[in-house]
C-alpha cells in the first residue's frame, strides 16, 4: 500500500515524499480513507504507530479541497485539542511539515507562557488550530477565539485528557463547537469512561483498533544517563569528545531544541547539523548526505524530520530528551542495530523526565541500565526514579571540569562504545 493508492492529492503527497514517508502505516491505511469519507471514526492508538499523520493527512486533504470549491472568510476549519503543550507542538509540526504546500495555515496555543505571540498569529488568520484545552478555554472567553464555524473536531489522547481532569474543559469547548461537524476520537484505550465520551460526541463512527510496536531489537544495548537539565549539552559534547563515538543520531523534542543542540556542538568543535520541519528539502538531503559521507558527525532531529532516515551503520542514537510517549523511543533507537548490526542508544533523564521514562520501560518490559560512571551523574536518579529528587550536590564549576573528572571514571568511555 503506498499513499498514492489511498488518493492523497498531490500537494500532500509531495510534501510527504519530501519527508520520506511514502508508506502508510496500519492506523494511517485503515484511518485516512474513513476520514476522507468525512465519516466519525473512533481510534484506538497511540503516539508511535503514526497517529498523528492518520488524522493530519486528511484533515489537510479536506480543507485544501473545499478551499478550492468554497470562497469563505477566513475562520478556523478544524480543531485539534490535546492534552499537553509537548504533544501539542509536535501535532502542529505535523500538520506543517505535511501541509506545507497546501496554503493552510496552522497555529498552535497553549498555556504556560504569555498568549501575545499566540494572540498575534491567531489574528493573522488560521485554518487549523492546535490547543490545550485550558488555553483555549481562556482565549475563547477573551473572544480572541472563535470555534463556531469548525467543519472538523480531532480530539487526541482522550483518555490522558481525562486523566489530567480535563473532562469538563473539553465538554465546555465541545458545546461551542457546531452540532454538524466531523469528529475524530483517538485515545489509547477503550475504558469505559473512554466509551461514554465518545459516544456523546461521535455519530455513527467507524472504529479502528491498531497495537503499537512494543520490542526493541536485542542487537541493541540501552544505557539510561541521569543528569540534570542544565548538564545536557555538556555532556552530550563529552561524549562526542572524550569517547570514540563514530557517529550519532540525537533526538530532541521540538525543532527549536535541535536547533540549539547543533548550535552548541559546532561552537565547540563539534561538526553538527540539524534537521526539521523549518529547514528546507534541500537542506534536509544536504544534512542528510553529510552524515552518510562522515562529513559530519552528529545529526540532531525531530522525530517527523527523522523519518525515512536509515544508516545501516549507524553505531549510537542519543535521546537527548526522553519522547514524552513510549512507543516513539521504540521508533527512536531503531535506527540503530540494523541488519543484524550491534547499535548503542543512550538516553539522558533529568528529573522532569522521569515518568517518560517509566513509561517507556513499561511498554518495552525492560528496565534500562543504568549508566553510573558518567562525570554529570545527578545522584537522585540512580536510586529509585520514583523518588522525589534531591538537590544535586556537584557545583557547576566542578560539573565544568568534566575532563578531570572524566579521568576518574575511565569504565564510562567503554561503555558507550
Amino acid at each position: 500500500m503506498s499513499f498514492e493508492k489511498l488518493k492523497i492529492i498531490e500537494p500532500i503527497l509531495k510534501a510527504l515524499n519530501n519527508q520520506g514517508y511514502t508508506q502508510p502505516t496500519p492506523v494511517q491505511e485503515q484511518s485516512i480513507p474513513i476520514i476522507l469519507q468525512q465519516k466519525d471514526l473512533f481510534g484506538c492508538a497511540q503516539t508511535g504507530t503514526g497517529k498523528t499523520a492518520a488524522f493530519a493527512i486528511p484533515v489537510l486533504q479536506l480543507l485544501y479541497q473545499q478551499k478550492q470549491t468554497i470562497k469563505s472568510a477566513p475562520s478556523i476549519k478544524a480543531l485539534v485539542l490535546t492534552p499537553t503543550r509537548e504533544l501539542a507542538i509536535q501535532i502542529q509540526e505535523s500538520f506543517e511539515a505535511y501541509g506545507k504546500n497546501t496554503g493552510l495555515n496552522q497555529v498552535v496555543i497553549f498555556g504556560g507562557v504569555s498568549q501575545a505571540a499566540q494572540v498575534h498569529a491567531l489574528r493573522k488568520g488560521v485554518d487549523i488550530l492546535v490547543a490545550t484545552p485550558g488555553r483555549l478555554l481562556d482565549l475563547i472567553e477573551q473572544r480572541i477565539v472563535n470555534i463556531s464555524n469548525i467543519k472538523l473536531l480531532v480530539l487526541d489522547e482522550a483518555d490522558r485528557m481525562l486523566d489530567m481532569g480535563f473532562v469538563h474543559d473539553v465538554q465546555k469547548i465541545i458545546a461551542k463547537t457546531p452540532k454538524q461537524r466531523q469528529t475524530l476520537f483517538f485515545s489509547a484505550t477503550m475504558a469505559p469512561a473512554i466509551r461514554k465520551l465518545a459516544n456523546s460526541l461521535l455519530k455513527e463512527p467507524v472504529t479502528v483498533e491498531v497495537t503499537p510496536v512494543a520490542t526493541t531489537a536485542e542487537t541493541i544495548k540501552q544505557k539510561i544517563c541521569f543528569v540534570d537539565k542544565k548538564d545536557k549539552s555538556a555532556l552530550l559534547l563529552h561524549m562526542m569528545t572524550h569517547t570514540q563515538i563514530p557517529m550519532a543520531l540525537v533526538f530532541t523534542r521540538t525543532k527549536h531544541g535541535a536547533d540549539r543542540v547543533a548550535r552548541d556542538l559546532n561552537r565547540s568543535g563539534v561538526r553538527a547539523e540539524a534537521i526539521h520541519g523549518n529547514k528546507s528539502q534541500q537542506a534536509r538531503q544536504k544534512a542528510l548526505h553529510q552524515f552518510r559521507s562522515k562529513q559530519i558527525k552528529v545529526l540532531v532531529a525531530t522525530d517527523i524530520a527523522a523519518r525515512g532516515i536509515d544508516i545501516d551503520e549507524l553505531s549510537h542514537v542519543i535521546n537527548f530528551e526522553l519522547p514524552n510517549v513510549p512507543e516513539t523511543y521504540v521508533h527512536r533507537i531503531g535506527r540503530t542495530g540494523r541488519a543484524g548490526a550491534k547499535g548503542i542508544a543512550l538516553s539522558f533523564c533529568d528529573r522532569e523526565e522521569r515518568a517518560y521514562l517509566r513509561d517507556i520501560q513499561k511498554l518495552i518490559s525492560t528496565a534500562i541500565p543504568v549508566e553510573e560512571e558518567h562525570p554529570f551523574r545527578d545522584s537522585a536518579g540512580r536510586n529509585d526514579i520514583r523518588q522525589p529528587a534531591r538537590k544535586n550536590n556537584v557545583s557547576r564549576t566542578q560539573a565544568n571540569r568534566f575532563a578531570q573528572v572524566n579521568k576518574k571514571r575511565p569504565s564510562f568511555n567503554k561503555a558507550v562504545q
